[in-house]
Formats: C-alpha cells, sequence, structure tokens
C-alpha cells in the first residue's frame, strides 16, 4: 500500500473513531443520569405497588397471563399478587439502581437494573408508555458500555496497572447512537406520513391541545397561534435531521456539542410543555454521554491550579478501611492524580498520623491537616465539591465531624466491615473481536424490528411504494418471522411513533357515579357527592393522575386496551370504596362515563359529548 493509501485509511479511522467513540467520563455522567431517573421511577412507582402491581389491583396476575401477556413475555413479578412480595422487588430493583449510582460491580449492576425494567413494565402493560420504552432500550445499550471505568467504585478500587483509555469504541458504542438516532429519526418517519405533520403543519396544535398531558406552559405556547406551524415544521425536521450532526466527519467534537445543546433544550421544553413523566429526564441523561473529551479536557484544565497541583494523602497502611475511603474521595470528588501515600514509608508524615491519630492532608505549601479538618481542605480543592467546604467548616460541624472521624479511628476495624463488600479488581476497557461481532448483530435486528414496526403500522398501507414495498418483503420474510421472539424476550421489540403518525386527539376525562345502598350517589374518583361534570383545570387533572402510570392508564381507558381493563378496573373501584365505608354508605354498583371532548380543527367549536362506557354491580 502507498503512504498515499495510508494516510487517507488513517484520515478514515480517525472520522470513525471521532463519530463512534465515548469519552468515559461522559459515559459515567450518564451512568449517573440513568441510576438517578430508575430510582425516580421506582420511588414513584412504589406509591401505587397494591392498585398497580397485585392481585388486590387493577390487573390480577391471572387477568395478565390470560389477556394481555405475549407469550415471549417474561415478568418475576408474577411470583406473587401479594403487595409485601412486590415491595421486597422493587426494594431489589432500587438495591441494583444503587449500585448502579456510585459504579459497583457496574456491568452486574446494569444488566440487573435492566432485567427488573422488563419485569415490572410487562407486569402491567397498561401502564406504558413511551418513556418507559425509552428506558428498556436505553438500559439495554448501557450494559454493554463501560460505565463503570470512571467516577465510580469500580475505578477507585481499580488495582490494574495498565491505564485505561480516555475513549472507547465498540460494536456497542456503535448501537447506542443508533439507537438514539433510530428515536427521532423514526419518529419523524413516522409523522412525516401524515398531512397535519408535513403539510398542514397543525399536528402543534393537536399536540398542545391533548389536555390529558397539559400543562401550564403548553397551555401558554398554546395561546401563541401565529407560532403553532413554525414549532411543527421545526420539531419534525430538527427530528429528521438533528441526530445527524453526530456524523459529521468535520470538527465533530463541535456538531456533538451543538446537537447536545439542541436536544437537551428540546427535552426541557418537551417537559415544560407536556406532563411525561421522567421521559424528559432519561433522554437528558442519554445525551451526557456524547460529551466530547474536548470539553472535558478543557475543564480539567480550567479547574486545574496550584492547591490541586499540591495536595497530598497520607493514610494508615494497616487500615483498610482508611485506604478505600482515600480512593473514593480521590475519584468522587474528581482529583485525579492527586498521591496517595502510606504515612508509614515517611517517618515525619508517620510521627504525626500517631499524635493525632489520623490520616495526613497535605497542602501546596507543606502544612498539615489532620481528622475533620483535613476532610475539609480536601474538599475545598475538589473542582465540584468546593462550594460545600465553608458549610463543613461551621464550628457546630467541626465539633461533630471530628468527633465522628474520632469514633471512627479508635473502631478502625468494625468500620472495615462496612467497606468489606467493596473489593479490589482489575478493570480494562478493551472490546475483543466477539463482544463487536455480537453488539454488531444485535444492531442489525434492532434495525430489523424498528422497520418491522413501521411496515406494520396502518399508514404505511395508504400510499405504498416501492420502498415501501421492498421494506415490508424484508421484515415479513422468514428469517425475521424466526427471530421475532428475540426482540419480545428482550423488549427489544420497539417502535417510535411519539405523537406519530398523528397527535391523540381523544381527550376528555372519566367521571365515575356511585350508587350506595341508601339509595345517593356519589362520585367515586373525586369521592365526593357532588357529582361534577364540568372539564377539570389542570391543576385538579393532576390530583386525579398523581403520576404518569395514572396518566397513561386513564387514557387506555379509552382505548381499545380499555374494553379488557373495565371489568377489572370497576372491581378494584367496588372493593377500594366498600372496604373503607360502612354499610349504607358502600356501593351497589357504579357507572363509568367519560366526557369525550375530541380535539376539532383550530377554528372550529368544541363539542363535549357524554359516553356511558362501563356499568358494573359491586355486589
Amino acid at each position: 500500500m502507498n503512504i498515499k493509501g495510508i494516510q487517507t485509511q488513517s484520515q478514515l479511522s480517525k472520522i470513525i473513531r471521532d463519530i463512534f467513540s465515548f469519552d468515559l467520563r461522559s459515559l459515567a455522567l450518564f451512568r449517573i443520569g440513568l441510576a438517578l431517573v430508575i430510582i425516580a421511577d421506582l420511588i414513584i412507582r412504589f406509591q401505587d405497588i397494591e392498585a398497580h402491581y397485585s392481585d388486590y389491583g387493577l390487573l390480577p396476575r391471572t387477568a395478565l397471563i390470560n389477556e394481555f401477556l405475549k407469550p415471549w413475555y417474561w415478568s418475576v413479578h408474577l411470583l406473587s399478587g401479594q403487595p409485601f412480595v412486590q415491595q421486597l422487588l422493587f426494594i431489589v430493583a432500587l438495591f441494583f439502581a444503587l449500585l448502579l449510582l456510585i459504579g459497583y460491580r457496574t456491568r452486574l449492576a446494569t444488566i440487573a437494573s435492566w432485567l427488573m425494567v422488563i419485569s415490572l413494565h410487562n407486569r402491567n402493560p397498561a401502564l406504558i408508555f413511551a418513556g418507559d420504552d425509552t428506558l428498556r432500550a436505553i438500559l439495554f445499550w448501557a450494559m454493554f458500555l463501560p460505565l463503570g471505568a470512571s467516577y465510580s467504585i469500580d475505578s477507585a478500587l481499580n488495582t490494574s496497572i495498565k491505564p485505561l483509555p480516555k475513549q472507547v469504541i465498540s460494536g456497542a458504542t456503535v448501537g447506542f447512537i443508533l439507537q438514539l438516532c433510530y428515536i427521532y429519526m423514526f419518529s419523524a418517519w413516522f409523522k412525516h406520513q401524515s398531512p397535519i405533520w408535513s403539510e398542514e403543519g397543525s399536528a402543534v396544535y393537536y399536540a398542545l391541545s391533548f389536555e390529558q398531558y397539559a400543562t401550564q406552559f403548553g397551555q401558554f405556547l398554546l395561546s401563541l397561534k401565529p407560532l403553532l406551524p413554525t414549532m411543527n415544521f421545526g420539531a419534525l425536521w430538527f427530528e429528521w435531521l438533528g441526530a445527524l450532526l453526530l456524523f459529521v466527519p468535520w470538527k465533530n467534537y463541535f456538531f456533538r456539542g451543538v446537537a447536545i445543546v439542541a436536544f437537551i433544550s428540546l427535552h426541557i421544553s418537551f417537559g415544560l410543555s407536556f406532563t411525561i413523566g421522567t421521559f424528559p429526564a432519561l433522554c437528558i441523561a442519554a445525551w451526557l454521554a456524547f460529551i466530547p473529551s474536548q470539553v472535558w479536557d478543557w475543564l480539567e484544565k480550567k479547574t486545574y491550579n496550584k492547591e490541586r497541583a499540591g495536595l497530598k494523602i497520607n493514610y494508615d497502611r494497616d487500615c483498610g478501611f482508611c485506604k478505600k475511603i482515600v480512593h473514593f474521595l480521590r475519584t468522587f470528588l474528581i482529583l485525579p492524580g492527586t498521591p496517595l501515600l502510606v504515612a508509614q514509608e515517611n517517618p515525619d508524615i508517620y510521627a504525626d498520623m500517631e499524635k493525632y491519630n489520623s490520616w495526613v492532608v497535605e497542602d501546596w505549601q507543606g502544612k498539615r491537616y489532620f481528622k475533620w479538618q483535613g476532610i475539609t481542605y480536601v474538599v475545598s480543592v475538589s473542582p465540584i465539591l468546593w462550594w460545600f467546604a465553608p458549610i463543613l467548616r461551621i464550628k457546630p460541624l467541626m465539633a461533630i465531624g471530628n468527633k465522628i472521624y474520632e469514633t471512627i479511628a479508635n473502631n478502625r476495624r468494625l468500620a472495615g466491615k462496612f467497606t468489606a463488600p467493596f473489593k479490589y479488581t482489575s478493570l480494562e476497557v478493551k472490546p475483543g473481536l466477539t463482544f463487536n461481532l455480537i453488539t454488531l448483530a444485535i444492531v442489525a435486528l434492532v434495525t430489523l424490528w424498528n422497520l418491522t414496526s413501521f411496515a406494520n403500522s396502518y399508514i404505511f398501507h395508504q400510499s405504498p411504494t416501492t420502498t415501501s414495498q421492498i421494506v415490508r418483503r424484508v421484515t415479513h420474510s422468514k428469517t425475521a418471522q424466526r427471530v421475532s421472539w428475540i426482540g419480545e424476550l428482550t423488549r427489544l421489540d420497539q417502535s417510535w411513533s411519539i405523537f406519530a403518525p398523528n397527535p391523540p386527539r381523544d381527550d376528555g376525562w372519566h367521571i365515575i357515579v356511585g350508587n350506595l345502598k341508601d339509595g345517593s350517589q356519589v362520585d367515586v374518583l373525586r369521592d365526593t357527592k357532588n357529582i361534577i361534570w364540568d372539564k377539570p383545570t389542570i391543576e385538579e387533572r393532576n390530583k386525579l393522575y398523581q403520576n404518569m402510570q395514572w396518566r397513561t392508564y386513564f387514557i387506555n381507558l379509552n382505548r381499545n386496551i380499555g374494553k379488557k381493563l373495565y371489568p377489572y378496573y370497576g372491581k378494584y373501584l367496588c372493593q377500594q370504596w366498600n372496604n373503607s365505608h360502612q354499610a349504607s354508605q358502600q356501593l351497589d354498583d357504579i357507572t363509568i362515563y367519560f366526557m369525550s371532548e375530541r380535539t376539532v380543527p383550530l377554528g372550529e367549536k368544541q363539542t363535549i359529548e357524554k359516553i356511558n362506557h362501563w356499568q358494573q354491580s359491586c355486589l
């Protein structure tokens, strides 16, 4: 090969690396954000364990298995219908999410979190919306990424003498990038088939008019009627083209930065405009993974100073607890390169350690700090927590801190039991050929399943083209059918029809009228004898739908799946009411009405239709 050919190959290799590599520090930040989203989601769902995940709730296990669960769907939450068992499973899921947050046995924690999320989602499909599908997809690819290689306990206790690379590129990084692109681009593809998105420019009007997702800010945007078409076409084309910024080969770090800022801004606007749970936070966390190395290097250079350069931490060699703690502090206070020295190797330092019964922290001028004062100084030079040091120096806190430090110092063996579970391990980031081939094969399957979801949509058949016929032949081939079970088993069977092909128009609200044994009527949802048929305000909706799961459930009651849900929902309502009321105040029967306010085109008069959806005896 001639020199020119070698140079071309080298340039191509650099372009591929720039596009498909991730900085390990960015992946660590993504890990933290992802774990916080999972934890928040679990805490929110925990409040409704009995209603949503037990046999005493909206969907008993027998109903799920007989009417809703697909053949390859599975759930460990089906082990028991008792609320206590469900609580234990939530605690297990929370435990793994916390491990993911701190980055201990990170890959195992990520795999376990992914499995627990799938299990939870499969337990009650009536609660699932686009944000849940996104979480499963992102968590899947997170399993194959080195999320624990930086800012983690795994990295703090790394025994490998080989330095970790700054960046990683693998089949998994390719898969993660394409997965994120598919979320936006397939959503745009679905939308583009609809005239209200691609021609009329009225889709944003319909989306903001869907009051079951409404926010005050969204209603404000809805009042800006002349700007709605601009928002419509802007959102559509940004979903088409925005993700392509990641693939610009020239100054890729700059265009990555533009994409990160743009998409994070987009999701902040979504979060302000619609009540869609943790979905915006999840997507923001995903985009943090793309922060270029140049940003981290600039921040490190900007925050590096003589105080950080001169910091030294001396610890007791005979105290295993002490050694681990100083490694944790260096890692989580973002103080890479800070020397961690054995006090016994320096007679002068060792004498001070014995005298004060303390670790010895040295600053850039050689001044020494002990006990809690040492902690406050180390925190003061941290580029992320320096602002917390003045709080730690408050006299009462100093006194308490020194007392805690002395208690631990005098009971080091006992303290060591708390850090004993954290083991030193060798950490390497070097994806092998087999790993890359497997992940790239999964990329191909994910691409196939996305094409399948599009080929199966009703709008795909309204205007058949040569391309659509080819797509349909591929997605409905025998080979594609043979591997479809993998998508169901892993829950990578995805479809990104978010507000697509059209935003929902079946707006309205539920009124549940209960007839009591004493002959009076009550509003079962509001627990009042005053039945209010008027449209609820945003504040009233937020009280009725306390989280995204309830909001999604009530939306699904008005969809095709609602026909299967109503018998179990009716039974649940009767049980809940009669268990909390006595004798004549118990329910004889209930009637569920839906006040249908189907969104009409801009300028037309809005109508409301009262529909009797379900009647059920409570006897």
